[in-house]
């Protein structure tokens, strides 16, 4: 089904977006980069950066943010930290066994890999060799979300980049909120396409599944998800990277790129095809208009424990009771999108 982009009404009403970036961070690409778009667009009142725990743990992701939020000149944007386990019990502790029990390939385990770091400012300090400029908010990402949601009643786009930990507890907590809500916009799920986690599951609603579901069967207004189906069309190659990395005239964001995990991926192997997501979702709050194709459908995740644990099932007929009408981005324009990603790496 073709988009209707006049019917979407994106823009509050100063003709700004007020976004929540609900992620779990990591420096540049793939996150940071949806950050700096969203930061430096005239579209877009970033209302603040709310940590949750996927590639990175919370102290990570909060470290990340800040750095780079330091970086671009914008201490106003307020980081909160957030969830820091996934929702079912024990499945930090349980992840070997799951994984023994179900079959794994070549999948990715982001932060569930290692142990968590103490703090994010120990984090920082390692990372960066001096002390913070900026330091999060006292305020806890879910109770921010339900906050700023009460405070701009149908104008606050939640952005969710990351597992859905910190959005599925603040309607839990305040379901009051739910009809509040301007919009969900999720980078998350593979509805046509196998996962890149597993088989059948996208990483970040596997990472947190039970969280991934009560989100998406959420009655909110209108949801969107951003998935493999058009993420997998978006290929990162050497060129390009090294491309939109000279773009950057940053010294703080250049830094970040030295011995980072692409840039020693593509010295190593120069044939790798990355892709980007969070930066797919974030670029369609920039600008609607690059979205192209999309496909609407009921949208449900498997919590059952077993192969397909955390597949996100899409149904064009006669959906499970409780799931949510979601439209699907099958198709953007990719080389607008590209030129919009240039133009964000041009502006630091």
């Amino acid at each position: 089904m073709l988009c209707c982009l006049s019917a979407l009404g994106w823009a509050g009403s100063d003709g700004r977006q007020k976004i929540i970036l609900d992620t779990d961070m990591v420096e540049l690409f793939d996150d940071g980069i949806a950050l700096m778009m969203l930061a430096q667009s005239p579209q877009v009142d970033l209302l603040g950066v709310t940590v949750v725990a996927g590639n990175t743990w919370v102290p990570e992701g909060t470290a990340y943010a800040l750095r780079q939020l330091e970086a671009i000149g914008a201490p106003r944007v307020p980081v909160m930290q957030g969830v820091r386990l996934p929702l079912a019990p024990g499945r930090m502790e349980n992840i070997r066994d799951e994984i023994r029990l179900f079959g794994f390939g070549e999948g990715y385990l982001g932060a569930l890999s290692y142990a968590e770091p103490a703090s994010w400012q120990e984090v920082y300090t390692a990372r960066y060799g001096q002390e913070p400029v900026l330091k999060p908010a006292d305020t806890h990402a879910v109770n921010f979300i339900i906050e700023q949601v009460k405070r701009h009643p149908h104008e606050v786009t939640i952005l969710a980049i990351g597992p859905c930990s910190n959005l599925a507890l603040a309607v839990r907590m305040a379901p009051e909120i739910v009809p509040l809500v301007k919009r969900v916009v999720y980078m998350g799920g593979a509805f046509t396409v196998p996962g890149n986690t597993t088989p059948a599951a996208e990483f970040n609603w596997w990472f947190d599944p039970e969280a991934a579901r009560m989100a998406v069967r959420t009655p909110f207004r209108e949801q969107m998800v951003v998935g493999l189906d058009v993420c997998n069309r978006m290929e990162l190659r050497k060129d390009r990277y090294e491309r939109l990395v000279g773009l950057l005239k940053n010294e703080k964001l250049r830094a970040m790129t030295d011995d980072c995990f692409l840039q020693t991926t593509f010295r190593e192997h120069p044939d790798t095809v990355w892709h980007v997501w969070d930066i797919v979702a974030a670029a369609l709050c920039v600008d609607p208009s690059l979205l192209t194709r999309e496909w609407v459908c009921g949208v449900d995740v498997n919590t059952q424990q077993g192969l397909s644990y955390g597949q996100s099932l899409a149904f064009p007929h006669r959906p499970p009771r409780g799931a949510q009408p979601v439209r699907i981005v099958m198709e953007v324009d990719e080389e607008r999108l590209w030129r919009l990603v240039e133009e964000a790496c041009r502006q630091f």
